[in-house]
């Protein structure tokens, strides 16, 4: 809305300077260059909603046949499959708009912003990397909120075989057919690396976001199991 009232004003401005003296005919081109602007950025922000809605749609009724039904239902894979179609023209389409870098918050938007990581997150380990750098170059420059790349860094963490740093990542475990969260690294203290970065307290994600409950001395123990499953597998690779 603030975009097209900024145009609208522009071509009222322009258009109330026709009466030059001597009667002359005003020239028209400004007009023409603002509308041609408001055109282009109405349509990016209108191609990213049309992304988010694609990428996310299919998501959420595929979480919502995993809670009914589980992972290996009929249900489930339907909704995956046509979420795994759609993100191959979403990635396409993203890579295409960050072509000439990270575009700008006050074009975009926080939701632009909040689609083009949502589909990059949900890419394969190289192309998150490949940006990860531009990512943090847009934090940088104002253009991105920390929250979304402490969440990509956390994914890649994981990828890696590494304790999370920021707990935002969830796998499912085959074994017991649950979500679980991923080890975190120094659990007492994770809710002051949150903090630092925007984000809210661990325990309030995961029951807000996966009806899930923190359990400290649980992540405790998840902890220390999984540093010395690692240096045990370490040893016996050497």
């Amino acid at each position: 809305m603030k975009i097209i009232l900024m145009a609208i004003t522009a071509i009222c401005l322009a258009v109330t300077s026709c009466g030059t003296e001597g009667g002359s005919q005003p020239k028209q081109k400004p007009v023409t260059e603002i509308h041609e602007m408001k055109t282009f950025t109405v349509d990016l922000v209108a191609q990213l909603d049309s992304i988010w809605i694609a990428e996310q749609g299919p998501l959420r009724k595929r979480d919502a046949m995993f809670k009914k039904y589980g992972a290996d239902s009929e249900q489930y894979a339907k909704y995956q499959a046509i979420y795994e179609r759609n993100h191959v023209v979403n990635e396409a389409k993203i890579k295409k708009i960050l072509a000439d870098g990270w575009p700008e918050l006050q074009v975009i938007g926080d939701m632009g912003n909040r689609t083009i990581c949502n589909v990059l997150q949900h890419s394969d380990y190289e192309t998150r990397m490949a940006y990860l750098p531009l990512m943090k170059q847009a934090v940088k420059d104002g253009q991105l909120s920390a929250p979304l790349l402490v969440r990509a860094e956390d994914r890649l963490a994981t990828d890696r075989g590494e304790l999370q740093i920021y707990g935002g990542q969830i796998k499912y475990d085959p074994e017991t057919k649950s979500l679980e969260l991923w080890p975190v690294l120094d659990p007492e203290n994770i809710d002051k690396r949150r903090a630092a970065v925007g984000l809210g307290p661990i325990a309030e994600f995961l029951k807000e976001r996966f009806d899930l409950e923190w359990n400290l001395e649980e992540q405790l123990q998840r902890t220390e199991a999984f540093v010395k499953a690692k240096e045990k597998a370490a040893l016996k690779s050497n």
